[in-house]
């Protein structure tokens, strides 16, 4: 029977072609402008790490000022640490892996002299950066202990660097020139775009990873300037790279890896203890207030999905609402016209559940189509998306198999529950005043 009511459907649709197209718009329309929005905020607030996002948790502790919270929030701990927390929480080494962290940059000069001096960010971390993150390598691998201890000039180069400078050949063991130093090269990354950037939100969540990765230390060795977001609560005591380092002011991430509940209650206690002995040297006058969020805590806390994306899905939401109003009214109109059939084949035997079978039939073949025409409409407006923002959303702006599921799920529900209501009306036309009319 169901493939008869695929007929009747098609033969429906060929009879008022019209009708069929403004209601396949309609749906289409709704759909598109949905699935646009839903795609975004769903890629934007996937688990970027799922395999250990909850054993990674980011540290925060209140070194902020006594009269004011961090962002005038009483509750909310500095987003970043300083150099001296940072610093004396990797020496105290209370994790299973842990790694301070900061964003800076330099000018790079390649030895070929057909490649013009340019300018690349860094993210300065400790060995247990690369295998915490599952950072995937193409050639070599990160640094080692003694690396971060020595604060030797080694690097790790991203992919786009190494294509760039190397030609996409094993670097590994050759020299490039960063900040007017020489640095060994000792590993390049495979193509490697976490979305969320989790391990640092406070400096583009969407942005695209760093170009370099050198051992943590060297920002103080090489006096390395600052990139991103930096907070201070107090004027630094002096002037110059050093005052700011000894300074309250927060420019640093640190996240560790704790394996248990026990693990992370056992650190919490130890980050308490490490408070408790810096308030007694004069440091730290709110109260005690220190946080480990993991990675879906840490996004969802730094408000990562955007209120304004989440407002515009609901808005899409509506828009489809009036979509489907809409479809309803044509469905009536159609319905209407095809009072004289429906009489006739209620008199020659057919039950309001035939009925109602062949036209639910009818209107989730019209939702199909719908969502196929959704989706194209759906596609073209990531592409808009693409264009006015550029690279940075260009992963984020794309249909995965999920969403293309969901976009034809969601028009079929939607279809057929429009259909609801004309289709009843259909159903209970009383036979006997349409074949008189007839």
């Amino acid at each position: 029977m169901f493939n008869y009511y695929i007929k009747l459907a098609f033969n429906s649709f060929k009879r008022n072609p019209i009708l069929t197209g403004l209601m396949i718009t309609a749906i289409a329309l709704g759909i598109g402008a949905s699935m646009t929005t839903i795609t975004v905020n769903y890629l934007m607030s996937a688990d970027p790490i799922p395999q250990k996002s909850s054993q990674l948790f980011h540290v925060q502790v209140d070194s902020w000022d006594p009269n004011h919270g961090f962002n005038d929030e009483p509750n909310t701990p500095p987003n970043q640490l300083t150099w001296t927390d940072a610093t004396h929480l990797m020496s105290a080494k209370k994790a299973f892996r842990q790694t301070a962290m900061a964003k800076s940059g330099a000018i790079i000069q390649p030895n070929s002299p057909d490649i013009n001096p340019f300018e690349a960010s860094i993210r300065l971390a400790f060995k247990d950066f690369f295998p915490m993150f599952d950072v995937p390598f193409k050639y070599g691998n990160g640094w080692d202990q003694q690396a971060d201890d020595d604060r030797q000039l080694v690097v790790v180069l991203s992919k786009e660097i190494n294509d760039k400078v190397f030609a996409g050949e094993n670097s590994v063991g050759n020299s490039i020139v960063i900040y007017g130093q020489s640095f060994r090269v000792i590993g390049v990354l495979e193509a490697w775009q976490p979305l969320p950037k989790f391990y640092d939100v406070n400096n583009g969540a969407f942005d695209e990873p760093e170009d370099l990765f050198m051992p943590f230390y060297l920002k103080q060795e090489l006096e390395l300037p600052n990139w991103g977001n930096t907070n201070c609560w107090k004027t630094p005591d002096g002037e110059g790279f050093t005052a700011f380092l000894q300074s309250e002011c927060i420019n640093f991430q640190m996240w560790v890896e704790l394996k248990t509940p026990q693990d992370k209650q056992a650190y919490m206690s130890f980050l308490n203890n490490y408070v408790n002995d810096q308030k007694e040297l004069g440091r730290f006058p709110r109260p005690l207030n220190n946080q480990l969020l993991n990675v879906m805590q840490w996004m969802d806390d730094q408000d990562v999905v955007a209120d304004d994306a989440q407002i515009m899905m609901w808005l899409s939401f509506m828009f489809l609402v009036v979509c489907l109003l809409n479809t309803i009214g044509l469905q009536l109109a159609k319905f209407s016209a095809k009072s004289g059939e429906i009489g006739l084949r209620r008199a020659v035997g057919a039950t309001k559940r035939d009925l109602f079978m062949q036209y639910t039939v009818e209107t989730g073949a019209v939702g199909f189509a719908g969502g196929l025409f959704g989706l194209v409409l759906a596609l073209l407006g990531l592409i808009g998306i693409r264009q006015l923002y550029g690279e940075v959303l260009n992963d984020l702006a794309s249909l995965d198999l999920t969403m293309i599921a969901l976009a034809l799920v969601l028009s079929l529900l939607a279809s057929i529950c429009a259909g609801l209501y004309p289709t009843w009306r259909a159903c209970n036309i009383a036979p006997a005043s349409q074949l008189k009319s007839q």
